[in-house]
């Protein structure tokens, strides 16, 4: 258990971890705003396109040799992200790296939830469920405290390189202790369908994220409408995997579902809100303001402190009181984002670190909530069949929804400021502007989410499902 929460963390903490290191590495590498939000967005999208296939991928060639192989992945990459030379090696190690992330993790749900017997399972995913928070919570101080350290001048590339010990023993003692899994080989996967999916992804974030650069020529346009061709297609193909008997990406069933489909967007457009959020208030604490990363890393910690204490509550509720927890942890992220819009529209000179504490914590517990009621209301209603694929696509859109969330705030930040500078304005007003100016964006997500969460129907516990055949191990366990 401990090697499979070791492997978890660093997923886990490299996510929040890289926020603190941007204006060091944008300094540093001399990387442009563009090359910023690619650094983000690039892991988050080789994660979100890996998750599904990967997780397939395991129950075919067996999970233990696919997790070793995601672990060295992610150590490899690792050591890449720290030695990399310049920005463009970076944000392709840090691709890389999505990969390695997306390879590993769903084996080590899987693994846990065939290894440990059902008496002990309960505890080993409530110990998922605090690793995260406690991932969540490390990342930004541990962050700070090595970039402020500068061990051996290396700057910002130690938050890379302390993955590398921790990624040889996870690998090591994992080919020892974790006992061989054999897949079935007779299982398929659809190879067409991460194709046809993947590209069309990448059209629609490719050009939010560099249209500004290019001057938003006409072909940024027609990307991002050869990307919603790219999904016809893409759930066209599925229907007719699904005609012929064969092996789907996603169940066309749920495709055709309206319930999971609007759990969906719910998953997408919430996940869009945080990541973006946090990229921002980095610049802004220490590129506009001139925070250390260690200063900057505690000052965002709060939320994360939510995070993780509100998990303990929402786990203790179970699946009661689903869509009333949706609609409160909303409200908590408005309520938090608009005050933290005010807060950050307020700034003068200096910057009043604690005032952003309140806030942020409310908004933390807001994320906590709200994540792990839309995965039990969402999966409620999913046959047991599709369990599997449904909880693996609702992560996999989670990812998707943090690149677009990084390429749109990061797109209304960037202009913002540099439409500011261009008028002349100071360093703090230009970017406290642009920062209140980012915000509207995670204030219109949560209210649309705040808006649609009532419309979602939530399968009574107990209730009979469609489909009463037992859960099958098809992508991700759910």
């Amino acid at each position: 258990m401990a090697l499979l929460l070791l492997a978890n963390f660093m997923n886990l903490m490299d996510v929040t971890i890289v926020n603190v290191a941007l204006p060091s590495l944008q300094q540093n590498l001399g990387a442009d705003s563009t090359h910023i939000e690619w650094v983000i967005a690039a892991y988050v999208l080789a994660f979100a396109l890996g998750l599904l296939p990967f997780g397939r991928l395991g129950d075919i060639v067996g999970r233990k040799r696919m997790f070793l192989l995601g672990v060295t992945a992610f150590t490899v990459a690792s050591a890449l992200c720290g030695l990399a030379p310049n920005i463009e090696t970076l944000i392709a190690a840090r691709a890389f790296q999505g990969v390695g992330a997306a390879i590993m993790t769903p084996q080590v749900l899987a693994i846990a939830q065939v290894t440990f017997p059902p008496q002990e399972r309960g505890l080993a995913f409530s110990l998922f469920g605090l690793s995260a928070g406690l991932a969540s919570v490390c990342g930004p101080i541990l962050g700070g405290l090595l970039i402020d350290a500068n061990i051996a001048g290396l700057d910002w590339r130690p938050i890379f390189l302390v993955n590398v010990p921790f990624g040889i023993i996870a690998v090591a003692v994992g080919w020892f202790l974790i006992r061989n899994l054999p897949g079935n080989s007779t299982l398929r996967n659809d190879y067409v369908g991460i194709a046809i999916f993947g590209v069309s992804i990448l059209l629609l974030v490719f050009p939010i994220i560099e249209g500004r650069n290019f001057g938003w020529p006409l072909w940024i346009f027609a990307m991002m409408a050869a990307s919603v061709v790219g999904l016809a297609l893409f759930v066209l193909w599925q229907r007719r995997l699904s005609r012929l008997g064969k092996p789907q990406l996603l169940n066309f069933e749920l495709l055709t579902s309206r319930n999971y489909m609007l759990g969906v967007l719910l998953m997408t457009v919430y996940a869009s809100g945080i990541p973006g959020m946090f990229m921002v208030l980095s610049l802004l604490l220490q590129g506009g303001f001139g925070l250390t990363p260690l200063e900057s890393g505690l000052t965002n910690m709060p939320f994360s402190v939510g995070v993780l204490a509100i998990s303990f509550v929402a786990g203790r509720l179970g699946s009661r009181y689903l869509k009333p927890r949706m609609i409160v942890a909303a409200t908590m992220l408005v309520l938090g984002m608009t005050w933290l819009h005010f807060i950050i529209a307020g700034l003068g000179d200096e910057v009043n670190r604690w005032a952003f504490t309140l806030p942020l914590f409310i908004a933390g517990m807001g994320l906590g909530l709200g994540f792990s009621s839309i995965f039990q209301a969402v999966l409620s209603g999913v046959p047991h069949r599709d369990a599997g694929s449904a909880s693996g696509a609702l992560q996999a859109f989670q990812q998707v929804g943090g690149a677009l969330g990084v390429a749109l705030v990061g797109q209304i930040f960037f202009s913002s400021l540099d439409g500011a500078f261009a008028t002349g304005a100071q360093p703090h007003p230009a970017f406290s502007g642009a920062a209140a100016n980012a915000m509207y964006y995670q204030i219109a997500s949560f209210g649309l989410v705040l808006l649609l969460a009532p419309f979602l129907r939530i399968a009574r516990p107990g209730a009979p499902q469609r489909d009463t055949a037992p859960p099958q191990p098809i992508v991700v366990e759910a």
